[in-house]
């Protein structure tokens, strides 16, 4: 089982890869439900990290195979 640690790991670097690869997804991080909690003190637990990974994982298998990398020149 992955720890909340393991999880945030794999969210930042995925998070990166968008970021720095596919920076036109950057605006889908911003809104997605889990980055705008719905109360002052939201839990966040294995479930919600899980959760939050695996829809960042979708949308770059999704959007990645029909776009090409931008590369830094």
């Amino acid at each position: 089982m992955e720890t909340e640690k393991e999880l945030n790991d794999a969210i930042l670097k995925l998070t990166l890869k968008i970021r720095n690869e596919y920076p036109e997804l950057s605006k889908y991080l911003i809104e997605m439900p889990v980055t705008i909690p719905d109360n002052n003190s939201p839990e966040i637990n294995i479930k919600i990290l899980k959760d939050y990974y695996e829809s960042l994982n979708s949308i770059l298998k999704k959007y990645a195979p029909n776009h090409t990398i931008i590369e830094d020149k």
